[in-house]
């Protein structure tokens, strides 16, 4: 049998397909406080996400990490929980205005931000009401969340990356490691025998059929796992 294939090794999560821990400065999820101000000191630079993050003092005299906003600055005051939705501040959606561009809205309240936390990516809160707040995600779809899940004011900082060219495969590589990303990938039917199921032969051809059982070995297991039909429809 040859060695196992692409997919088994990265379920292993070994440090080669594993996103290094020590690129990622801190988590940037919003405060656990309720209602609090607080003041940036820094912005700072974090490998292991696309966006910068803002180090900001609470006035408990605590620490806490954000997503930068585009056009947050060091001493800007932001707010948690209540006060006027300024650049960087943190609120609750029914306390946003309609029309607001916001970023890392949170799925439940409390979960810390789970949509729009991308570079460039912003949302925008349509309609508010007691039962529940409608946003336009980034993609174009319209979301209701409950009204106390956060969101944070402004749009993320760190838009048109992808606009500069990467002109070699070795910036791509660095780019694409610190996300633990698979890179390059190499269709199966170009690999050796040894190294997927589908390798080897004359010219590049599956060789056998590319629908498996359920009950097939690991290293069997690639193409069209337990489909339940083949063929062109």
């Amino acid at each position: 049998m040859g060695k196992r294939i692409i997919s088994r090794r990265r379920g292993r999560a070994s440090p080669t397909y594993t996103s290094p821990s020590h690129k990622h400065g801190a988590p940037m999820t919003h405060p656990k406080v309720r209602t609090m101000g607080g003041t940036v000191e820094d912005i700072l630079h974090n490998p292991g996400h696309s966006a910068p993050m803002a180090r900001v003092r609470l006035d408990n005299n605590t620490l806490t990490h954000i997503i930068a906003p585009d056009g947050l600055a060091v001493k800007a005051r932001v707010h948690i929980g209540e006060g006027e939705p300024t650049l960087g501040s943190v609120l609750p959606l029914y306390k946003i205005p309609e029309g607001t561009l916001v970023h890392n809205i949170e799925a439940k309240p409390g979960d810390g931000g789970k949509f729009a936390r991308a570079a460039g990516n912003k949302a925008t809160v349509t309609t508010v009401s007691a039962t529940g707040v409608v946003v336009q995600l980034p993609s174009g779809r319209f979301k209701e969340f409950q009204p106390h899940c956060r969101a944070s004011i402004g749009t993320v900082a760190g838009g048109g990356q992808l606009e500069k060219p990467l002109a070699k495969a070795g910036k791509t590589f660095h780019k694409i490691r610190s996300k633990a990303t698979y890179w390059p990938i190499v269709r199966s039917v170009a690999k050796n025998p040894v190294d997927h199921p589908f390798g080897g032969g004359q010219k590049q051809h599956p060789g056998k059929p590319k629908t498996v059982g359920a009950s097939a070995p690991p290293g069997r297991k690639v193409g069209s796992i337990r489909a339940k039909r083949t063929g062109k429809r």
